[in-house]
């Protein structure tokens, strides 16, 4: 078949989406298709384009046997919902242009968001007579009225209807999640329409030999090291990280009596990643003088495995609210690499079902800081443990 795998996001972004596109993109190559994918140029999540791609509206090139179409967007400095909007109305309107120049494939995988990509779909499947699967990986409308990103009225009733629209034009409608489904049910998606198509992470993860990382940084052989990594956005809702990381440095001199732990190890925060609340959250670890928290910028394929390869355990985080609308895949990686994993979600999102279904940690309920401190301070115990109580 020719497939034509239609998405703002590819490789060589290495957090998001991006990932999760380009191995849908090689795994069909691999199984003898001709794939194609349309994209917008690198950007996330530092929210800026490489140099070399400044001012290019077209580039083509081959990689790993997906021939990549790459299409000027707008990207702003500044993230803020107005400025988003133009941003993806712009790979929207651009990208199109590009695919109804392109020969007719025999399916397009439309990946979401953005949504209104799912209405632009629907445009090319007319013209070139092919049908689209629209695969959500962020249920967007919801997410965003969620996080008070947007308030009820005229723009949230667009996109629901954006949404309805694109639900009832595709062939297929596919979600990462059983959650994700259910809220496809709720919205009238018909049964035979629904697929379960979770991502997924390449095994074996080859760690390098540890240590490198914690020479690089300056971090003790025998401190524990928790880390979160990824995109530092809205939805992430890491200041619960900031906060707990409070707590961790006020119980250096005054530790809790009434917790039960052994002799304790230090404690270090590492947060690397990029994206649109880096600086408030700079701002946060300089005006608390935190210097139990490390800022870093996302890692490259090399430093970070040497950072997997480090760590005791990976925290995953996520704003009240919003458990339904997405799910971190980055939590299959940190399964990949076996360490412990604390997670902050509402008790009846996805994340906190998976976490309790799996065994493979322990969940805080969101806007609980001390919890989370308490969840990481008790690695810190000398038998390395999470603790035996369930906090949510």
């Amino acid at each position: 078949m020719k497939i034509a795998v239609w998405g703002i996001n590819y490789s060589p972004e290495l957090t998001g989406i991006a990932p999760f596109n380009r191995a849908l993109c090689e795994h069909l190559a691999a199984q003898g298709h001709q794939v194609g994918a349309i994209t917008g140029f690198p950007y996330y999540p530092v929210w800026q384009k490489r140099d070399e791609d400044c001012g290019k509206w077209f580039d083509t090139e081959v990689m790993n046997g997906v021939v990549v179409r790459r299409c000027w967007l707008y990207v702003p400095r500044v993230v803020g919902p107005l400025r988003r909007m133009l941003h993806e109305a712009s790979f929207v309107v651009v990208s199109l242009l590009r695919v109804l120049a392109l020969p007719r494939p025999d399916l397009f995988v439309v990946i979401s968001p953005p949504l209104p990509l799912g209405f632009a779909a629907w445009i090319a499947s007319v013209v070139k007579g092919a049908p689209f699967v629209f695969h959500v990986q962020d249920l967007q409308p919801d997410a965003a009225v969620g996080l008070g990103m947007v308030k009820p009225g005229l723009l949230t009733r667009c996109l629901y209807w954006l949404e309805s629209f694109a639900y009832a034009r595709a062939a297929r409608v596919s979600g990462i999640s059983e959650g994700m489904l259910g809220k496809f049910r709720e919205k009238g998606v018909p049964e035979d329409k629904l697929i379960y198509f979770p991502n997924g992470v390449e095994l074996p993860i080859e760690l390098p030999a540890p240590g490198q990382f914690r020479e690089r940084h300056g971090l003790a052989r025998h401190a524990l090291v928790a880390m979160y990594s990824g995109n530092l956005g809205v939805k992430q809702g890491l200041e619960v990280l900031i906060e707990a990381a409070r707590w961790l440095q006020r119980w250096e001199d005054d530790p809790p009596t009434d917790v039960g732990f052994g002799r304790r190890r230090p404690v270090k925060i590492v947060i690397a990643g990029d994206g649109a609340r880096r600086v408030a959250l700079a701002g946060l670890i300089e005006r608390y003088e935190l210097d139990n928290v490390l800022l870093l910028p996302l890692q490259q394929e090399v430093a970070y495995r040497e950072m997997l390869a480090d760590v005791d355990c990976s925290v995953i985080t996520q704003q009240k609210g919003t458990g339904s609308f997405f799910f971190p895949s980055k939590l299959l990686t940190s399964l990949a690499m076996g360490k412990p994993v604390i997670t902050v979600a509402d008790a009846d999102s996805e994340l906190a079902q998976a976490t309790r279904e799996g065994g493979f940690g322990v969940n805080v309920p969101p806007n609980q800081p001390e919890a989370l401190a308490l969840a990481i301070y008790a690695l810190a115990d000398e038998n390395g443990r999470l603790p035996a109580v369930r906090l949510a």
